[in-house]
C-alpha cells in the first residue's frame, strides 16, 4: 500500500506546477510582445506615410479659393473646389506616395549591389541608408528586405541576414 502524501509534499508539487505554468506563460507573453512591437512599428511607419501624403495634399489644394465673380453660374460656390481639382490633387499625392515607397526599395537594391556577397543585417542596411533613427524606420527596412526576399530579388542567408542574389 502506498504511503499518503504529506501536506508539505503536496504543496511543493503545487508550487512546482505553478512555476512551470508561469515559465510557459512567460515564453508565450514574450512572443506576443515581439509580435505586438512589430505590429506597432508597422503601424507607426504607415502613420508616417499617411501624414506625408496628407501634407502633400495640403500643399496641392489651396486652403481658401478665390471668391467667384458675380453673375457667372459656371464657377463653384464660395469655399468649394471644382470637382476635378481635388481628384487631380489626390492623383498627384498618390503618385508621390508611390515614388516615396519605391525609393526605399531602390536604395536597398543599390546598397546590396555594392555589397557584393556580404551578409547584411537589416539594422546595418538601415544605418547605411540613414533610416536608423527609430525602430519604425528600421522595421520599414526589415519589411522591405522581407518583400525583396519574397520577390527573389534578395536571399535570406541566416536569421536576420540578407544577401544580394547572384546576377
Amino acid at each position: 500500500m502506498s504511503e499518503p502524501t504529506s501536506p508539505a509534499a503536496h504543496a511543493a508539487h503545487d508550487i512546482e506546477a505553478t512555476a512551470e505554468n508561469l515559465r510557459e506563460e512567460l515564453v508565450r507573453l514574450g512572443i506576443q510582445k515581439q509580435a505586438l512591437e512589430r505590429e506597432l512599428a508597422a503601424v507607426a511607419a504607415h502613420l508616417g506615410s499617411v501624414r506625408q501624403t496628407l501634407d502633400a495634399l495640403r500643399d496641392l489644394v489651396p486652403a481658401t479659393p478665390s471668391p467667384p465673380s458675380r453673375g457667372t453660374a459656371a464657377e463653384p460656390a464660395p469655399g468649394r473646389q471644382p470637382a476635378g481639382a481635388p481628384a487631380a490633387a489626390a492623383d498627384r499625392a498618390e503618385a508621390h506616395a508611390r515614388r516615396t515607397y519605391g525609393r526605399l526599395t531602390e536604395q536597398i537594391m543599390e546598397y546590396f549591389a555594392g555589397a557584393g556577397t556580404a551578409d547584411l543585417r537589416a539594422r546595418d542596411v538601415a544605418a547605411a541608408l540613414g533610416r536608423d533613427s527609430d525602430s519604425g524606420s528600421i522595421n520599414a527596412v526589415r519589411s522591405t528586405l522581407d518583400r525583396l526576399v519574397g520577390a527573389a530579388r534578395l536571399r535570406r542567408t541566416g536569421r536576420g541576414l540578407y544577401r544580394a542574389n547572384p546576377s
